[in-house]
């Protein structure tokens, strides 16, 4: 082959690649936005196997939980989607829940190490090549855990998998003091009904310079049922009341997180968590009071 054909060859081989990954980020997209919504949830955990030393240890209950619950989309980008989960309490009381963002092909990362401690990692743009992190946070919009992979298309089927460590739930961390990491196995996939949040979770008991210790593990399987959007009008009502707070504290946590370093917050500031500091201001509460309420928990 002489070069000017070689040249033309490898041409449409790039040229057919770059096609081929922007039809694939764009079914990747509409995967990720297709969970926005209103949803019937089924949150359903259970202990399944046990490790612990201690013959009087017992595990955590099987729990079944229902709710209602509309996940608002924040931001839209062509890198970037935002979506914030607000839970739907009988007929109008709102519980602003988890928010999730995900990211295409984010090097930087928050990854949790144990306590109140998240460590700073960065990789390299091709550990991420066609990937999507997905950034949960806590509901104050503190950091809760990070992980990135490939979104799968395969035979009718829309997934994303990913291995990572988290705090303890708030399930959890109120009732159970024997272990202080939960190595959690993600599963999102999309459904013709809506979408499922399938976990492989182990319990660890994480100390330092010691190899971690795996007391228990978990299956979790919560399922997101569409339902028309006006059940959950409250909650649409609610966010677009309190929307402008929230954009202030995001825009707080951003700055944060751009210093790239290792994050460590305090448990407790006058007597009281990050997040009743927060749920207790006004809808038009300043930036400058947002800013410093999230300033005196990070040391």
């Amino acid at each position: 082959m002489n070069r000017k054909l070689s040249n033309i060859f490898f041409a449409l081989i790039i040229s057919t690649l770059g096609a081929y990954a922007q039809e694939k980020k764009a079914e990747d997209i509409k995967s990720i936005k297709s969970m926005c919504g209103c949803y019937e949830v089924q949150f359903n955990f259970a202990e399944t196997f046990s490790y612990s030393k201690d013959s009087l240890y017992l595990p955590s209950k099987t729990k079944h939980d229902r709710g209602l619950e509309w996940v608002q989309l924040v931001e839209d980008s062509n890198d970037k989607i935002s979506m914030q989960h607000l839970l739907i309490v009988g007929d109008n009381m709102i519980i602003k829940h988890w928010r999730q963002d995900w990211l295409f092909e984010n090097t930087k990362f928050y990854q949790f190490d144990k306590e109140t401690t998240w460590k700073f990692e960065e990789l390299s743009k091709k550990d991420v090549t066609g990937q999507w992190t997905q950034k949960v946070y806590q509901v104050d919009d503190s950091p809760r855990y990070e992980g990135t992979a490939t979104w799968v298309h395969v035979d009718g089927k829309h997934y994303w998998a990913n291995t990572t460590d988290a705090p303890l739930p708030r399930r959890e961390y109120t009732k159970r003091h024997d272990y202080n990491v939960l190595n959690r196995r993600n599963i999102h996939a999309i459904t013709d009904f809506g979408w499922t949040h399938e976990q492989d979770n182990k319990k660890l008991i994480r100390e330092t310079n010691k190899p971690d210790f795996l007391l228990a593990e978990e299956k979790g399987f919560d399922v997101y049922t569409k339902v028309d959007d006006s059940k959950c009008k409250a909650a649409q009502e609610w966010w677009a009341k309190n929307k402008d707070l929230w954009a202030n504290v995001r825009v707080k946590w951003a700055k944060v997180f751009d210093k790239n370093q290792d994050l460590t917050l305090q448990k407790i500031v006058e007597g009281k968590p990050l997040y009743k500091h927060l749920f207790s201001l006004p809808a038009d509460a300043s930036k400058k009071e947002t800013d410093k309420i999230i300033d005196s928990f990070v040391e």
